[in-house]
C-alpha cells in the first residue's frame, strides 16, 4: 500500500512538472513497472488510487489518460480534480502568470481596437471601483478591471478560456496583492501600470495596450520571483485553499 501511495505521488509529479499533460495517454501498466522498478499490481493499484480521485480516466480499450483540466461541457473547472492537484504546486503561479501575460496582452489589445461606448463604460466602472479600495485588499476590483478588458475584447473564444480559469486568475491577483501591495514601490509601480492600461484602452492604441498589460504581469511574476530569490516566503494560502500541497523538490 505505502509503494503503491509513493507510485502515485510520483505520477503526481510527473503531470505537475509537464512529464504527461492533461487529456494526454498514460503509458501502459507495463511499460510504468519497468520504468518504475515495481509490479504491476502496484502500477495497477496507485493508477486506480488516482482514478478514484478524478486525476486520471481510464478508457476502456483505450487506456488511462490524465484527466483535462477543464471538464467537457462545464464552464467552471473550479472543481476539476486535477485543477485542484495544481492549486498546490509551487510552479503553478508562475505558470498561470505567464499565461496571463499572453492573453491579457491580447485582450488589451483587442478591446482597444474592438471596444463599444458601453464597454468602455464598464471598463472605466472597474477602473474606478479599483482606484476607491484599499490596495491590500483589492484582488476582486483588480481581477473586475482586467475581466471588464477581457470582455471587451469580443473574442468569445479568449472570453471562455479565461472564463474557464477565472478562479486560478483571481488567485493569481491575490498572490500579488497579498505579496506587493504590502510594499509602497511596488503597489505604487501597479497602480501606475493599472493606469496606462486604462488610457491605452480608452485612447484606442493597440499596440501600447498590448505592450504595457503584458510589461504589467511580467512585472507581477518577476517581483514575486525576486521575493522568493531574496529569502522571502511568497504567500500562497489563498492560492492553495484547500487543496492538498504535493511535496516536491522543484523550486518554484
Amino acid at each position: 500500500m505505502a509503494i503503491a501511495q509513493d507510485i502515485s505521488y510520483r505520477l503526481e509529479r510527473l503531470i505537475l512538472d509537464g512529464g504527461l499533460a492533461p487529456g494526454q495517454k498514460i503509458p501502459s501498466e507495463r511499460q510504468l513497472a519497468s520504468r518504475l522498478a515495481v509490479s504491476r499490481a502496484i502500477i495497477r493499484e496507485a493508477l486506480h488510487e488516482l482514478q478514484g480521485r478524478g486525476v486520471i480516466e481510464t478508457k476502456h480499450g483505450k487506456g488511462s489518460f490524465v484527466a483535462r483540466i477543464l471538464p467537457g461541457g462545464e464552464e467552471d473547472g473550479e472543481d476539476s480534480p486535477l485543477l485542484q492537484m495544481f492549486n498546490g504546486h509551487p510552479r503553478t503561479l508562475y505558470d498561470l502568470l505567464e499565461v496571463r501575460e499572453q492573453l491579457e496582452g491580447q485582450a488589451a489589445y483587442l478591446a482597444a481596437k474592438r471596444a463599444t461606448t458601453l464597454d468602455l463604460h464598464r471598463i472605466t466602472k472597474a477602473y474606478a471601483a479599483l482606484e476607491q479600495t484599499d490596495p491590500l485588499t483589492n484582488a476582486g476590483p483588480d481581477h473586475s478591471f482586467h475581466q471588464a478588458i477581457v470582455e471587451a475584447s469580443h473574442n468569445p473564444v479568449l472570453v471562455h478560456v479565461l472564463n474557464g480559469l477565472k478562479n486560478l486568475m483571481l488567485l493569481t491577483v491575490q498572490a500579488s496583492v497579498a505579496n506587493l501591495n504590502p510594499r509602497e514601490e511596488m503597489r505604487n509601480k501597479i497602480s501606475r501600470q493599472h493606469k496606462r492600461i486604462y488610457q491605452a484602452v480608452m485612447a484606442k492604441k493597440p499596440e501600447t495596450a498590448r505592450r504595457i498589460a503584458m510589461a504589467h504581469v511580467r512585472f507581477v511574476s518577476d517581483a514575486m520571483r525576486g521575493l522568493e530569490q531574496e529569502g522571502t516566503a511568497i504567500i500562497r494560502e489563498p492560492f492553495n485553499r484547500s487543496a492538498p500541497t504535493i511535496t516536491t523538490s522543484q523550486n518554484a
